[in-house]
C-alpha cells in the first residue's frame, strides 16, 4: 500500500495540466484529512435560520420569510462549505419536497451539501480562436428541504477512509441548518432541535490543550456575555481553578475556586450523595404543631424508602413564668411520625386567686440526627 503522493518537481520538467492538478489536490487532501480527523464536523461559523416578519397580500395571513445568514460549516469528509451571501429559502423548493403531506406541527428538517459548478463567467478563448476547456471550478452549495424524520439521516453518514480526499459531487454530505414550520403555503417559524436532533457544531478533537498566555478559558459562547458560566484555568504564581459567572465588565465573579494547596472554596452551599454511615444534624427551637426541618442534604423520599434514619431528641424549652410565684411544668414533648411537634406546658399560679391550672401550647429544643443506613455489603 502507498501512502499520499507528493508532487515533485524538477529543472526542464514540462508541466502537464495533471502536475498542475496533482499539487492542487494534494494541498486539498492534506486540509481536508486534518478537518476529518482533528475536528468534529458541523457548522463552524453563521448558518443560522433568520426569520423576517411578512403579509400575504392575498388573505392578510401573517408568516415568515427564513434566509440562511452567510457561514462556514466542514462537513464529514473534511471539505469547507461557505455561504458568502444570505440566503433566501423559497417557499417553492419546500412545495416541492413536501407539498403532498397533511397539514402538521411538526417541524422540516433544512440541510446544507457541497456542490461543485461552473463559474458563472464564461471561459476565454484560447490563442487559436477555440474555445478553452474550464480553469475553475466553483466549490458551491446547495440548501435543501428535507421530508418529515429525514434528520435522521445526519446520524447514518459515514466518514471516507482514513487517506482520502474530501468528497466531490456526487458524493453528498448533509449538514443540518435547522427546521422550519409550515402552515398553509407559507412558512411559519424555525427551530434548531426536533424530535431529539438538533444542529451539530464543528469542535475539537485533543487529549492536550494548552494555553500561550498561562491561562485557559471554557465558556458558553463566542462571547463572554454577562450572566453566562466560565471556567478558568490559571497557572503562574498562583495557581486556581475557577468556576464562575461573567460580570458587565467581562472580568468573572467566582463561585468555586480550587487553590493550588487543595483548598476549595465555594460562595454557595454544598451538597452531594451521603456516604453510607454519615450523619448529618439540624437542630433549634420548635412550638407545638411545627414540622421538624431534615438536615441539609436529606430528602422526604430518603427517609421513606429507608435510606436514611431519623434520630430525634427533644428537650422542653421553658420560658420564665409570668410571675415569681407561678410554676411552669411540661406535660408533653414528642414528635410523630411525620415529624410533627406535640408540646404541652402546665402553668400553675398558687398567688393568684382563685389559683388554677392552665395548660398551654410550648416549645422544644430539637437535634435532628440523619444518619445512611448502611448496604447489603456494608459498605
Amino acid at each position: 500500500m502507498t501512502g499520499p503522493l507528493r508532487p515533485a518537481f524538477h529543472e526542464g520538467q514540462v508541466l502537464a495540466a495533471a502536475d498542475l492538478s496533482a499539487t492542487v489536490e494534494y494541498t486539498r487532501a492534506l486540509a481536508a484529512r486534518h478537518a476529518r480527523h482533528l475536528h468534529e464536523w458541523g457548522v463552524a461559523e453563521g448558518l443560522g435560520l433568520v426569520t423576517a416578519p411578512r403579509t400575504d397580500p392575498m388573505t392578510n395571513a401573517r408568516y415568515v420569510e427564513v434566509s440562511v445568514s452567510p457561514g462556514l460549516a466542514v462537513d464529514g469528509t473534511g471539505r469547507e462549505v461557505v455561504v458568502a451571501e444570505p440566503v433566501v429559502l423559497r417557499e417553492s423548493d419546500f412545495e416541492e419536497v413536501n407539498g403532498a403531506d397533511q397539514p402538521t406541527d411538526e417541524p422540516y428538517p433544512v440541510f446544507l451539501t457541497a456542490a461543485d459548478r461552473e463559474p458563472a463567467q464564461s471561459p476565454r478563448p484560447d490563442s487559436c480562436g477555440t474555445t478553452a476547456a474550464k480553469t475553475r471550478v466553483e466549490e458551491s452549495y446547495q440548501i435543501l428541504f428535507g421530508r418529515l424524520g429525514d434528520e435522521r439521516l445526519v446520524a447514518e453518514q459515514r466518514p471516507p477512509v482514513v487517506g482520502a480526499a474530501p468528497a466531490d459531487p456526487p458524493t453528498r454530505w448533509l449538514v443540518l441548518l435547522g427546521y422550519v414550520r409550515w402552515k398553509e403555503g407559507h412558512l411559519t417559524g424555525v427551530e434548531t432541535k426536533a424530535r431529539g436532533v438538533a444542529v451539530r457544531f464543528a469542535g475539537v478533537r485533543a487529549d492536550t490543550v494548552s494555553a500561550r498566555s498561562g491561562s485557559l478559558t471554557l465558556r458558553t459562547g463566542p462571547a463572554a456575555l454577562e450572566g453566562k458560566p466560565a471556567i478558568v484555568l490559571s497557572g503562574g504564581d498562583k495557581p486556581s481553578l475557577v468556576f464562575g459567572l461573567y460580570q458587565g465588565s467581562g472580568s468573572i465573579a467566582p463561585l468555586m475556586t480550587v487553590a493550588a494547596n487543595g483548598n476549595l472554596t465555594i460562595e454557595g452551599s454544598f451538597s452531594g450523595r451521603m456516604p453510607a454511615g454519615s450523619t448529618l444534624v439540624a437542630s433549634g427551637t420548635a412550638t407545638d404543631g411545627m414540622l421538624l426541618p431534615l438536615p441539609a442534604g436529606v430528602t422526604p423520599q430518603q427517609v421513606a424508602d429507608g435510606r436514611v434514619v431519623l434520630h430525634v431528641h427533644l428537650t422542653p424549652h421553658l420560658s420564665p413564668p409570668p410571675t415569681d410565684s407561678a410554676l411552669l411544668t411540661p406535660v408533653e414533648a414528642a414528635v410523630d411520625a411525620d415529624r410533627r411537634v406535640r408540646c404541652r406546658v402546665r402553668l400553675y399560679d398558687p398567688g393568684s386567686a382563685p389559683g388554677k391550672v392552665v395548660e398551654r401550647p410550648g416549645a422544644v429544643d430539637f437535634l435532628v440526627l440523619a444518619t445512611v443506613a448502611p448496604t447489603n455489603g456494608g459498605g
